[in-house]
């Protein structure tokens, strides 16, 4: 564990979306059993788990996860409720969202192909090295 990635994961999204606002959403709510589920199985281990933190670079995904319905304008009535499982978690105290911004985001690492020094720094950062 120390101080890299205990899990990370990389996956095409399952639906199409007209708004990165809800194409963030849907990769959440995705990957949200796994976070949940690590969570639990670390503290099983005896890792007690003080910050279950998930980073967001999309303020207006934030805004949904954290307050749900009453967040959503015209063009985001339309989301299934289910998506809002998330915002339910956050209410239960299981995980929080910060805001990280798009050039410290080191997931970009899995996603996107970045060279010479910000790729040597996200994988030095999923890997655990320190500087």
């Amino acid at each position: 564990m120390g101080t890299g990635a205990v899990q990370a994961i990389t996956r095409k999204q399952k639906l199409n979306c007209d708004s990165s606002t809800h194409a963030e959403l849907i990769g959440v709510h995705d990957a949200m059993s796994n976070v949940l589920w690590t969570r639990l199985f670390m503290e099983e281990q005896g890792y007690p788990i003080e910050k279950n933190i998930l980073y967001q670079d999309n303020k207006s995904s934030i805004l949904l996860e954290t307050n749900g319905r009453s967040s959503a304008g015209k063009r985001s009535r339309a989301l299934n409720i289910r998506y809002f499982f998330v915002t339910d978690q956050v209410e239960l105290g299981n995980i929080t969202i910060e805001h990280m911004p798009t050039d410290e985001m080191w997931a970009d690492y899995m996603t996107k192909p970045l060279q010479g020094k910000k790729f040597r720094k996200f994988r030095a950062v999923i890997q655990g090295d320190q500087d």
